[in-house]
């Protein structure tokens, strides 16, 4: 009886993220960030302690922006009056996953402004300039992944 709830609770868990990822623009703007993180990190020599830091960091911001949006469904009221100390509560969380988003982007920085390895892509990509369509048509993809998410277009968009 105890191992099934523990299995379950792993698949109360990948339920969640999926709704997440159905719903939350800003969580599917994390994944295709952290894609493309880990797509040019392989022109950097980093090794295991820079994809930890990197792997930290995808990690905290996506569970962050999962906390985020729970305090968001729980403090929702269906009454159209706002409530301050909800409203305050989905601030907080939100500028939880800024802090922690903004420490990432200087983390991020000082991990890949590296203008030698810049060149070396600017590089890669001027001598195969045929590669530059996939990453084109995969920025295209991510586009409509974090707009749209798994909906049509012309579903109900998120606020």
């Amino acid at each position: 009886m105890k191992s099934r709830r523990f299995r379950d609770s792993f698949r109360y868990a990948a339920q969640g993220i999926r709704a997440a990822l159905r719903e939350e623009r800003n969580l599917r703007f994390h994944v295709c960030a952290a894609c493309y993180v880990y797509g040019f990190s392989l022109f950097y020599p980093f090794g295991r302690a820079e994809y930890l830091l990197i792997t930290l960091m995808v990690c905290g911001v996506m569970a962050l922006e999962l906390v985020n949006s729970a305090i968001e469904r729980a403090v929702d009221k269906p009454s159209p009056e706002h409530d301050r100390a909800a409203g305050a509560a989905k601030d907080m969380a939100a500028g939880a996953v800024l802090v922690f988003s903004a420490g990432c982007a200087v983390c991020g920085a000082a991990l890949f402004l590296d203008f030698s390895v810049l060149g070396k892509i600017l590089a890669h990509y001027g001598e195969r300039p045929l590669e530059l369509v996939p990453l084109a048509v995969s920025l295209v993809l991510a586009w409509r992944f974090v707009r749209y998410g798994g909906r049509k277009s012309g579903g109900k968009e998120e606020t």
